[in-house]
């Protein structure tokens, strides 16, 4: 059998082997795994593509501990999470490092598709920001993004949102809404005072939207909680060198949610299939 390649999240491998391998060499290459990478515990193979909006990977044991909970390091950082049940991609690391480089002293800072809330926990261990709220759907990925808040001691700057994005935005608006009518009370503001800062005193400073591959943009609920000067950072696929197209896309969506914008950045954030690419378009609202 040819030399293969393989993930390693934390104490476990994951191997992807073609349908002709036969489950006897299957084994035999990932006994190789363990005696030749010692801190790899277990070694599980990968069965079919992930999918859907929880992102959940099927895998099979072949070889080691018999688990799939991982315990895995990155940023200064400690995650744990059950490979089946929950999302998490380690190839965004470095991603994650970078946007919490861009994270400004007392950002208040919503991360959408948060999974067991990696965004979420570098982005508050390594930024000034004031506080990160961490939504997710998955309630499997909440109870797990719950531990990791608690491991990376950080209950006082990150928040759990749970729950649709779609249904949690209105909940948020309307928090921000009451937020803002107490101000203006307190403050005696006239009308023309109270628009200024309205427009200024909307949830979030950054919304970070790290997205499965999912034909919804969800750029609405993101325009919802935005303000003026709110920073998205927005996650899409496409193909290579097609990076225009979703650029377009998010304009066409300001522009029906009536909100003026400025692209501040486009990148590619990684291949994830060959002529596949995932890419980060950074963008201010005006």
């Amino acid at each position: 059998m040819k030399q293969r390649s393989f993930d390693v999240l934390g104490n476990i491998a994951i191997v992807n082997f073609s349908k002709d391998v036969n489950l006897k060499d299957r084994k035999k290459f990932a006994n190789k795994i363990l005696k030749d990478n010692k801190p790899i515990k277990t070694v599980l193979e990968k069965r079919g593509k992930i999918k859907g909006r929880l992102r959940k990977l099927q895998t099979k044991y072949l070889a080691g501990e018999k688990t799939k909970e991982v315990l895995y390091k990155e940023n200064g950082c400690v995650f744990r999470f059950n490979i089946n049940t929950t999302y998490f991609s380690p190839r965004l690391s470095n991603e994650r490092n970078e946007i919490a480089s861009l994270i400004k002293k007392d950002d208040e800072v919503l991360v959408m598709f948060a999974g067991v809330a990696p965004f979420s926990i570098v982005i508050a261990k390594n930024s000034k920001c004031k506080k990160v709220y961490s939504n997710e759907i998955n309630r499997q990925a909440n109870k797990y993004a719950e531990l990791n808040i608690e491991l990376n001691k950080l209950k006082n700057k990150v928040g759990l949102v749970s729950g649709d994005i779609k249904k949690v935005a209105g909940k948020l608006v309307k928090e921000k809404t009451a937020r803002f009518n107490r101000i203006a009370i307190k403050n005696r503001l006239t009308a023309k005072e109270g628009k200024i800062q309205k427009n200024r005193l909307g949830c979030f400073d950054v919304i970070v939207m790290p997205r499965p591959k999912l034909k919804e943009s969800f750029l609405e609920q993101a325009f919802m909680l935005s303000k003026v000067g709110t920073k998205i950072y927005y996650y899409d696929f496409c193909k290579t060198s097609e990076e225009e197209l979703i650029v377009e896309k998010i304009k066409e969506q300001a522009k029906k949610f009536k909100k003026r914008i400025k692209i501040l950045n486009v990148k590619k954030a990684g291949e994830i299939a060959p002529y596949q690419i995932r890419v980060r378009v950074d963008f201010k609202v005006l």
